[in-house]
């Protein structure tokens, strides 16, 4: 893993210009260390990350616009613009863009760990299938949830 250089990124691009679509929102890397990496996120109407847990690393994001509808340890939550939301780790956590706007804001993890490997992988994927993904990700230290019973 690399160490944090000193710098800027600039607001319209990521590190070296990466830009990932990953389940359909689109992640830019801001910065990427061992011991942390911070990335802007866009999340289209409809989109969401299913519940999963992440074992390894605390995850922050920081709302910059629209609205987030949260399943956060087993309650409804949701967070706006101005909010900082807090997924300590091993806490299980979903992430729901259930509205007609577009949802801006700015995700970070610590330590890094798998999950800038991680996203390159899912980024790469010719089709990004539910079960590929949450097999791929297992091997990433972020672990999935089953789908709650009908």
């Amino acid at each position: 893993m690399m160490k944090m250089s000193a710098g800027v990124t600039r607001a319209d691009e990521g590190i070296d210009r990466i830009s990932w679509n990953i389940l359909g929102q689109t992640y830019v890397p801001k910065q990427v260390s061992e011991h942390s990496m911070s990335w802007h996120a866009t999340f289209p109407v409809g989109t969401f990350v299913p519940p999963h847990i992440h074992p390894t690393q605390d995850e922050f994001i920081y709302m910059l616009e629209g609205r987030f509808d949260l399943l956060l340890d087993g309650k409804e939550v949701t967070a706006e613009a101005g909010d900082l939301i807090r997924l300590p780790m091993g806490i299980p956590h979903g992430i729901f863009n259930k509205t007609d706007r577009t949802v801006k804001c700015f995700f970070w993890v610590a330590p890094t760990r798998r999950l800038y490997d991680l996203f390159w992988a899912i980024h790469n994927m010719k089709e990004q299938s539910p079960p590929e993904v949450v097999a791929l990700s297992a091997k990433h230290e972020v672990d999935f949830l089953p789908p709650p019973e009908a």
